[in-house]
């Protein structure tokens, strides 16, 4: 073995070291990766096409179990999967060199295989007898696949290639057998771009389901969490982001000019990657848990309820669902503002980094690209407390796979946690001493909180590289106050 290491080359050695890293943290986050299905209206406009090469830079993330061509009140007549194998075409010729940076991206071969498409008809329209299509039937078979997983439909466009599996379903099967098979569902769509997606959450109560209900043409997109993945002063009225990092010109330098799969990366018209929320939180990132959309992540945060009735709603809403939440967020304008939207635009600096780099990983080596921290927490994840107690906090052993320096950034997710704590003067719902350094401490309120005083508070770990771009990976704790 002595000889051997000697006679590796320096760069041999720290691909080695990387992908060694890149496991060990893989199987430190105790989570399986998810399986994907998208169904996409691509070519209605711009945005599709975008979305899906982040989709797939990303491939290694997930388990790609379909990429449907769908419809959408945007097209209600045609599919367009030609569209989605160029872009898959384009992956093929750069898989090779993004599995030097992070093994587990599948090949190009692999990722054709799952195109298919759905009815060139327009909601429910395409549902019912003699309704099946390519999609509806692969999406069938992906879910009855033995694998304890769910599967994560995420619905880019109209979601009836689902209604229409659901449908099928309920028809042919039993009422015990169509209850497993929802429940192996895990449903993000991206408001409502056909009447089917009303229809499902109403005809099958018991589906996970994430959404931003409502259509474009009573206003819906505007107020809808995912419109802070790229919102302006106009769209979404996201004032407190940085506009620079989504603009055409950021796009163009870094994505846009790199390579075969970021020359299938077209100009935005309206908004950057209005569907890119739907798989955002199903990223291996240290920071969400696609079970807990109450958690927050880079694609958003959302929670359980029965939406109000709202003009831009097909019909009121009768049962829970996954919908919007409000994050109170220091912007760049140095003011703090609060709704949904900055669910999503407070952890814009690091999902387009994020994105830079893994397009950099499509045609640079090894050495000469940035690649993200690897993020370790002593202790417990899950602390037992009570008022007054002090938590000490410690990131030792926290790393870098291309050596560069690190900065920390402990910080509490107030809206995450169930703690009834008010912010103090700083803005802060909790002070947390040394937050900006590898080790911290903070004691538990016993002031400024409503009594009894009992609920988790969500502790976030954010750690920073110091290379170009620079990369952000994160641990949570949570600690449950008795």
């Amino acid at each position: 073995m002595h000889n051997l290491l000697i006679s590796l080359s320096k760069r041999a050695l720290r691909n080695l070291l990387l992908i060694a890293l890149t496991l060990v943290f893989t199987s430190a986050s105790g989570l399986d990766k998810p399986r994907v299905f998208v169904l996409t209206d691509i070519e209605n406009e711009p945005d599709d096409a975008m979305s899906m090469v982040r989709f797939l830079v990303y491939a290694n993330q997930y388990d790609v179990e379909g990429l449907a061509a769908t419809t959408s009140i945007h097209q209600k007549n045609r599919v367009a999967p030609e569209r989605i194998r160029k872009i898959a075409e384009a992956y093929g010729k750069v898989r090779d060199n993004l599995e030097k940076h992070e093994p587990g991206f599948p090949t190009g071969e692999t990722i054709l295989s799952k195109i298919t498409e759905g009815l060139p008809q327009y909601g429910m329209l395409a549902v019912g007898e003699g309704k099946d299509s390519p999609a509806s039937e692969a999406l069938i078979q992906a879910v009855d696949q033995t694998d304890p997983r769910p599967l994560w439909v995420t619905a880019w466009g109209g979601p009836n290639v689902l209604a229409q599996a659901l449908w099928k379903v309920r028809e042919s099967r039993s009422p015990a057998e169509l209850k497993k098979f929802v429940s192996k569902l895990r449903v993000y769509t991206i408001s409502d771009q056909d009447d089917s997606g009303p229809w499902i959450r109403k005809e099958f109560p018991d589906l996970f389901y994430i959404v931003s209900p409502g259509f474009n043409a009573g206003g819906g997109y505007h107020h809808a969490t995912w419109s802070g993945i790229s919102g302006d002063f106009f769209h979404a009225r996201c004032d407190g982001a940085d506009f620079t990092l989504v603009s055409n010109e950021w796009l163009e330098k870094n994505i846009r000019r790199k390579g075969p799969l970021g020359a299938e990366y077209p100009d935005w018209e309206f908004l950057m990657e209005g569907d890119t929320p739907s798989f955002l939180n199903l990223i291996g990132n240290g920071l969400s848990d696609p079970e807990h959309p109450d958690w927050g992540g880079w694609g958003g945060r959302y929670e359980l309820y029965t939406p109000r009735m709202q003009k831009w709603h097909l019909y009121p809403e009768i049962r829970s669902i996954w919908s919007d939440a409000d994050d109170e967020v220091l912007g760049t304008d140095g003011r703090w503002h609060d709704g949904n939207h900055e669910t999503i635009w407070r952890w814009r600096e690091a999902y387009q980094n994020d994105f830079a780099a893994r397009m950099d990983w499509t045609i640079l080596p090894v050495e000469k690209a940035n690649h993200p921290p690897v993020v370790k927490i002593e202790g417990e994840k899950l602390i037992e407390a009570r008022k007054g107690d002090r938590i000490e906090l410690s990131a030792v052993g926290s790393s870098d796979p291309d050596g560069d320096a690190l900065s920390y950034n402990w910080f509490c997710y107030a809206e995450a946690g169930t703690f009834p704590v008010s912010s103090a003067r700083s803005g802060q719902p909790i002070e947390i001493r040394n937050f900006d350094q590898q080790k911290a401490w903070f004691t538990v309120p016993t002031s400024r909180i409503m009594e009894p005083g009992v609920g988790t508070i969500h502790l976030i770990l954010e750690v920073t590289d110091h290379g170009t771009p620079r990369l952000t990976r994160y641990k949570r704790i949570i600690v449950n106050v008795k």
